[in-house]
């Protein structure tokens, strides 16, 4: 039988992006859905989707920045479906630029967003699963930001170190109530996570603040790569319980270079006292 047929997905950020292409990874494999965006019409859309191609689907308009929203997200998925098995914390957002340009309002929303989002997630369906004793699996949406720090993101790489911890430590606290945990971390996907973020930033702000300056296109390395290859390997990460979910070639270089500063930080020359 399928891993994934009849299994309880939710998603946040599920109407698009990566989390559109995971609901539809999801669905393919038989599971049911539970989509969870603060984008009313585009959730509406991605429901009727989903509905016209015979997936069971609940979908939940919430702000993940609001904690009770996502605790009534929980709530609504139990009510509906008796269960949640794969709870995948996606909703993010990407605000760029120098230091001195970020304002406390800009580090707040980043912080809200990508990782009070996924602790609330936690929060509100990690100790329900554990008391079901179903198992199940989290999938905490991170970013190579999470694992290497970059200049111009420095709220975008504390958010996503901060998911990257979480998960590493839940991996380890889970595993004996049978709750594996994954944590994605791609480099540059196809998505309006941009756009997207820049308009959340205005809709915070209540006004159109000026835009911190964006970072030279080199400043970007990688390729861009699909939601749906995306969707692809969280899919094959659940069914072989890795932690960390990767998805550019590239990412093993600048990660072995990483390690070797770190060991290089035990040379006698910067060890000895």
């Amino acid at each position: 039988m399928d891993p994934f047929q009849d299994r309880v997905a939710v998603i946040t950020g599920g109407a698009a992006g990566i989390g559109a292409a995971m609901a539809r990874a999801f669905a393919a494999r038989g599971a049911k859905l539970v989509l969870a965006d603060r984008d009313a019409d585009a959730l509406a859309h991605a429901e009727q989707e989903h509905r016209a191609r015979g997936c069971e689907v609940l979908a939940v308009p919430t702000d993940v920045t609001q904690r009770d929203q996502v605790f009534a997200l929980a709530e609504a998925t139990w009510k509906r479906f008796g269960a949640a098995h794969l709870v995948c914390n996606n909703a993010g957002i990407a605000l760029l630029g120098p230091i001195q340009q970020f304002s406390m309002a800009d580090w707040e929303l980043t912080m809200a967003i990508n990782f009070w989002g996924v602790l609330y997630g936690v929060q509100a369906f990690v100790p329900r699963m554990i008391e079901a004793r179903q198992g199940g699996h989290l999938v905490n949406t991170a970013s190579m930001a999470g694992l290497v720090g970059m200049p111009y993101f420095s709220a975008y790489n504390a958010s996503k170190f901060a998911v990257v911890g979480l998960s590493e430590s839940l991996q380890r606290e889970l595993k004996p109530h049978g709750i594996g945990v994954s944590v994605l971390c791609p480099m540059i996907v196809e998505t309006n996570l941009t756009r997207n973020s820049l308009r959340m930033r205005a809709e915070a702000e209540g006004r159109d603040a000026p835009v911190p300056d964006q970072p030279a296109a080199e400043t970007m390395k990688g390729g861009v790569k699909q939601p749906e290859e995306v969707a692809a390997r969280v899919v094959r990460a659940v069914e072989r319980g890795q932690l960390y979910v990767l998805t550019h070639e590239e990412q093993r270089e600048i990660l072995r270079r990483r390690a070797e500063r770190l060991d290089a930080a035990f040379a006698p020359e910067s060890w000895a006292l």
